[in-house]
């Protein structure tokens, strides 16, 4: 089985439940608590591009930054959307789970066992 990454918030209950999902699945994957460790706009694009989503699609629109960067206004601008995900990553939806080619998001957890 290739490698599993999940791109984790602790604080969150979805990526918690995502997490525990794996392990009763008995998956050990790399955790990258992107809170601490953002992906860089390289990694971004291939996450958004294996989820088959636009960049918007993989944006928090409640979390501040998206507000106070006017991003509604940005939605069509992928550039603009993903480097603002790489400088606030409060902004990137969670969890994200990542196996090979490819990846899922973590709402309802049990969407990531499609790629298991």
């Amino acid at each position: 089985m290739p490698d599993v990454t999940i791109y984790h918030n602790p604080r969150c209950s979805k990526s918690r439940q995502t997490l525990a999902l794996l392990s009763d699945q008995g998956v050990e994957p790399t955790i990258v608590e992107y809170l601490d460790t953002p992906p860089d706009a390289a990694t971004l694009k291939s996450i958004i591009k294996m989820l088959g989503i636009r960049p918007i699609d993989l944006i928090r629109k409640k979390e501040l930054p998206f507000k106070e960067l006017n991003l509604a206004d940005k939605a069509d601008d992928d550039d603009a959307l993903i480097n603002a995900m790489v400088k606030h990553p409060i902004l990137i939806e969670r969890p994200i789970v990542v196996r090979g080619q490819q990846a899922r998001l973590g709402r309802p957890p049990e969407d990531v066992l499609e790629i298991l």
